[in-house]
């Protein structure tokens, strides 16, 4: 008997399905001023939608990703695309981020690399990658490139704003910076500021792309990519994202396709040549000067001094959103203290705030894991706030 075929992933009745990553370009006649004392025009914001935008325009929630990541958040490219998105276990039909529910967008942020304005993009004014002539960028210019998006689509006010790390930072900035486009927030795996440990892990990876031959100052374009000061740095930042427990009970000390030490120096060990992997994989779908630009606009990030003249309650003081904030109890990158720090500033100010810590051994990546927990906290949220913004009017 013939084996039945089951429906490719695209086709489940929980997926967004095959999805297009559309562009809006800005900033044309006017640049847009940035943090640096620089200007950046024309910009172009690549981005994905999942849902439909109601008549009211108040169902959208703008999804924001962490370092590497892209506007694709959910579904797939193509039918033979064997990866969807990367927060598909919790956008689509039914699922938190309900797509029958809510107008999706996620949009890939200035500095990258995944078809939004970034060093790799051709600069008009010289007809040739802007590599190091791109100005130095920060979270904060993200979300001013952000909100011309959102303004291109008519919203007056997000339902929320989510993301985690980088993402989570971007959330937050949004909150302060424009309070009255906020309606809810859902921040994952972040702190107010980066910290030292950060910092001094961003600049190892920096170092391993300035080290490799073939850099050249940043105009390898043309040339042989610096893949493997890229990989390094890549393999330097995945150490990050996962926890001791979850490095002891995936890889342990066991070996790599060998029974016996070799008492040389090639990789022997799993946790060895699954970072290797990492590297690797790295190098085919990023560039290395986004690397450079993303990673210092995670360590310029420190909302006390950016909006907070020092003092973390003093940043939250006219902000209008509601919040749910959530970290992880095994991330070591940016453990619950730092979110912590952030639900008091909050809470002292009077803001509505909920807090939950979530035990895991999966260190910083938990925020991009199935959980059950997890979905359905933010399900709950989401659906109250909905509910509270259509009650308001």
């Amino acid at each position: 008997m013939e084996k039945k075929q089951d429906n490719p992933p695209y086709l489940a009745p929980d997926s967004v399905g095959l999805v297009n990553t559309e562009y809006f370009t800005f900033a044309e006649d006017e640049p847009m001023p940035l943090a640096c004392g620089k200007t950046l025009g024309p910009i172009t914001l690549a981005y994905e939608t999942y849902g439909r935008l109601n008549d009211e325009k108040d169902n959208a929630i703008l999804l924001l990703h962490a370092l590497s990541g892209s506007a694709h958040a959910a579904g797939y490219h193509s039918p033979e695309d064997p990866y969807p998105g990367w927060w598909d276990a919790f956008v689509g039909p039914g699922k938190p981020f309900d797509t029958d529910k809510y107008f999706i967008i996620c949009s890939n942020v200035i500095g990258s690399c995944v078809g939004s304005t970034g060093p790799a993009s051709i600069n008009p004014q010289t007809e040739a990658p802007y590599a190091l002539s791109f100005p130095v960028i920060t979270i904060g210019d993200m979300v001013e490139a952000q909100r011309h998006l959102i303004d291109h689509f008519g919203i007056d006010k997000l339902l929320a704003v989510s993301g985690g790390s980088m993402g989570g930072m971007q959330a937050l900035d949004w909150c302060i910076r424009y309070p009255e486009k906020v309606h809810s927030s859902v921040i994952l795996a972040v702190s107010h500021s980066q910290s030292a440990l950060g910092i001094a892990f961003n600049e190892v990876a920096r170092q391993a792309i300035f080290q490799d031959s073939n850099w050249n100052n940043g105009d390898y374009y043309d040339e042989q990519i610096p893949d493997q000061g890229l990989a390094l740095a890549r393999m330097i930042g995945h150490i990050t994202y996962l926890s001791e427990e979850k490095m002891c009970e995936k890889f342990g000390r066991r070996l790599q396709n060998k029974e016996m030490l070799s008492y040389g120096f090639d990789s022997e060990f799993q946790i060895e040549s699954y970072l290797h992997h990492q590297g690797i994989k790295f190098v085919n779908r990023f560039d290395a000067n986004s690397y450079l630009y993303l990673t210092k606009a995670l360590d310029y990030f420190d909302i006390r001094m950016d909006h907070g003249d020092g003092y973390l309650a003093a940043a939250f003081e006219n902000v209008k959103s509601d919040f749910l904030m959530i970290s992880f109890s095994s991330d070591w990158l940016y453990p619950p203290t730092g979110m912590r720090d952030i639900v008091n500033a909050l809470r002292a100010n009077g803001k509505k705030v909920g807090y939950l810590d979530i035990e895991t051994d999966d260190g910083h990546d938990a925020f991009l894991l199935p959980n059950t927990t997890l979905a359905g906290t933010i399900e709950n949220f989401l659906r109250q706030e909905h509910r509270k913004l259509n009650a308001d009017k």
